[in-house]
């Protein structure tokens, strides 16, 4: 079994990937800032696994603090989730996610290169692929430019890895491109918690079932989609996490660099989202029509045969699990991991 270096561990994705990750037998080293997670996400991994994981708390962009973890721990892979990830802040402080994205990748493939680790598993994003583009999205597809910063930095990160990879053979790269996450582990001891307003429809519908906001906004109701809401494709965090593993045991037999679009292949729009998750977890859940969001297109979700195929990668869960378990865990943890 491998040693695996996990950036932003403590994180939403980053927990439920070192429970598959330790579950399988690996070794995992995590290093996060906790600038939007929280060290109590680890303790709880560990007692879900009943093994232990090493912490660092520090910065991708610190080179001293990455040379220390490299020097200090054999580490056989490395899989980088650790970012900023807001989209409307993106707007606002451009600056500061380029630094923390773009930079901090730069500084980490530094280090990894140093410490001579080569096998890489990036968490990209699939607001990497053009607009224009009609879904199902598959990975021949072009890339466009992201119309928000949050995704632009994730672009600029892929095709940095890219000319990396084709500059140096040593490199094997894999480039996950999650479509939207959503659900948390089946105990409810882990799941999203974001800092502040969330930013995405699950944890936002979860705080208003739960009493801590007024209602869901819901932007747009004219798309042409089959209710006039937005259609995206959800995907049950355990399975994303798991994705992690195929691709890690992919990359660490293979050169080159490599994308995996990572979602169901179905899409689900906003309001069957709402009614579903009302009718699975028997909670009503308000909200309201606002106007249309710039940026925001009517349908995207994912052709995830490479996937499939290449990885050895299934999706278990349906919506029905992943608003499930997304309600198990906010009614345990109805304020987060700050109980």
């Amino acid at each position: 079994m491998a040693k695996i270096l996990v950036t932003g561990g403590a994180g939403y994705i980053g927990s439920h990937t070192c429970v598959e990750l330790l579950n399988a037998g690996h070794e995992v080293v995590v290093l996060d800032n906790l600038c939007n997670s929280s060290e109590e996400s680890l303790h709880r991994v560990q007692q879900l696994t009943g093994k232990n994981l090493t912490f660092v708390e520090g910065d991708i962009r610190d080179a001293q603090t990455l040379d220390t973890v490299f020097a200090g721990h054999q580490i056989d892979a490395v899989i980088h989730f650790a970012g900023l990830k807001a989209v409307g802040e993106s707007q606002q402080i451009p600056l500061t996610y380029f630094d923390n994205n773009i930079a901090g990748s730069i500084s980490l493939v530094r280090a990894m290169e140093r410490a001579e680790v080569f096998n890489l598993v990036f968490s990209s994003s699939a607001t990497v692929y053009d607009e224009a583009n009609i879904s199902p999205l598959n990975e021949e597809m072009p890339t466009g430019m992201p119309s928000n910063n949050y995704g632009y930095t994730k672009l600029m990160v892929e095709q940095l890895l890219q000319k990396l990879a084709v500059a140096d053979e040593r490199w094997s790269i894999a480039l996950l491109r999650y479509f939207n996450p959503v659900g948390a582990h089946k105990s409810g001891r882990i799941g999203e918690d974001p800092h502040g307003i969330p930013n995405n429809l699950m944890p936002y519908v979860t705080q208003v079932a739960v009493g801590r906001r007024e209602k869901l906004a819901i932007y747009g109701n004219d798309y042409n989609t089959v209710d006039g809401t937005g259609v995206r494709d959800y995907i049950h965090v355990v399975d994303l996490a798991n994705a992690h593993l195929c691709a890690l045991n992919n990359r660490l037999n293979t050169q080159g660099c490599r994308a995996w679009n990572i979602g169901t292949g179905q899409g689900s729009s906003v309001l069957d989202v709402v009614k579903t998750f009302e009718r699975v977890n028997n909670v009503p859940v308000a909200y309201s029509i606002e106007p249309r969001r710039e940026g925001d297109v009517a349908t995207s979700f994912a052709d995830n045969a490479r996937a499939v195929a290449e990885l050895g990668w299934t999706p278990q869960y349906g919506l029905e699990d992943m608003l499930a378990d997304s309600w198990n865990w906010q009614k345990q943890n109805p304020t987060g991991y700050q109980n």
